[in-house]
C-alpha cells in the first residue's frame, strides 16, 4: 500500500511537471495564432453608377478591399448604421462621388492599407498610383519601369498581369488603365465590361481599344474567349 501511495505521490507531481512545463508553451502558441487572427473587418457598402462597391477595412482607418458587385440595390445587411461606421468610409465614399462625376482625383487622398499580396505585387501597386487620372499604360511598359527599377535587363509582363490582376482595391488602385500594347482590353476582375465603363469615366477611352473576342453559345456549348498571352501583348 506504501509503495502505490509512493508512486500515486510520483505520478501526480510528474504530471503536475508536465501542466507547469507545457502552459507558457501553450500560451506562446495560442499568442502567435492570434496574432495571425483577424479579429473584425469594417464593411461598408456604396451605390454606383456602375453597381454595388463593397468596401472592406481591417482597422477602421484605411481602405483594404474594395470590389464591385454587378447588382443596384444596398445590402440589407451590411452596415444598417452608417453613422456608426468609420470615418475612413465616409472619406472614401466622397472620393467615390468625385470621382463618378467625372472629377479628376487621386489614390493619395485615401489611406490605403492593400490586403495580402506579395513584396513584388505591392511594388506594382504603388506603380499603379502613380497613372494619372485620365491616361493608360501598357503591362510592357510597367514591366520595363519594374525591372529598370530592379537593375533587372527585363521582367515578364506575364508577373506583371498578375500582380495587376491581384490588386485588391479595385477603381483607387486603377489598374483598369492598364492595357495591351495594341490597345486590347484584358486583365479585369470586375470584368471587361466594367473596365471600358471605367476608362469611359475618365475619357481615356480609345476608338482603337478592343476587347479579345467571345464567341457566342449556340446550342448551350459555350465555347471559350480567345486567350492573348501578355507576353505577346507586352
Amino acid at each position: 500500500m506504501l509503495v502505490k501511495k509512493k508512486q500515486l505521490q510520483s505520478d501526480l507531481i510528474y504530471k503536475y511537471k508536465q501542466i507547469v512545463f507545457l502552459i507558457p508553451i501553450k500560451l506562446k502558441t495560442l499568442c502567435s495564432i492570434f496574432q495571425h487572427i483577424k479579429i473584425m473587418t469594417f464593411v461598408s457598402q456604396y451605390l454606383s453608377s456602375l453597381g454595388l462597391i463593397i468596401l472592406e477595412s481591417d482597422d477602421g482607418n484605411a481602405i483594404s478591399s474594395l470590389h464591385i458587385i454587378k447588382g443596384k440595390q444596398l445590402h440589407p445587411l451590411l452596415c444598417p448604421r452608417e453613422s456608426n461606421e468609420p470615418k475612413i468610409f465616409t472619406r472614401t465614399k466622397i472620393w467615390l462621388d468625385a470621382y463618378f462625376s467625372g472629377e479628376k482625383v487621386s489614390p493619395k487622398d485615401i489611406p490605403l492599407a492593400p490586403r495580402g499580396g506579395s513584396s513584388f505585387a505591392r511594388s506594382i501597386w504603388n506603380m499603379l498610383c502613380l497613372i494619372p487620372y485620365g491616361e493608360t499604360t501598357t503591362y510592357g511598359e510597367l514591366a520595363k519601369s519594374i525591372a529598370a527599377e530592379r537593375g533587372l535587363k527585363k521582367m515578364s509582363a506575364q508577373a506583371i498581369g498578375g500582380a495587376v490582376g491581384s490588386n485588391p482595391i479595385a477603381i483607387i488602385i486603377p489598374c483598369h488603365r492598364v492595357i495591351g500594347a495594341k490597345g486590347n482590353l484584358t486583365g479585369f476582375g470586375g470584368g471587361l465590361d466594367l473596365k471600358i465603363k471605367l476608362l469611359q469615366i475618365e475619357k481615356a477611352y480609345k476608338p482603337y481599344f478592343f476587347a479579345p473576342n467571345i464567341k457566342k453559345s449556340n446550342n448551350h456549348h459555350k465555347k471559350e474567349p480567345k486567350q492573348m498571352h501578355l507576353d505577346a501583348i507586352a
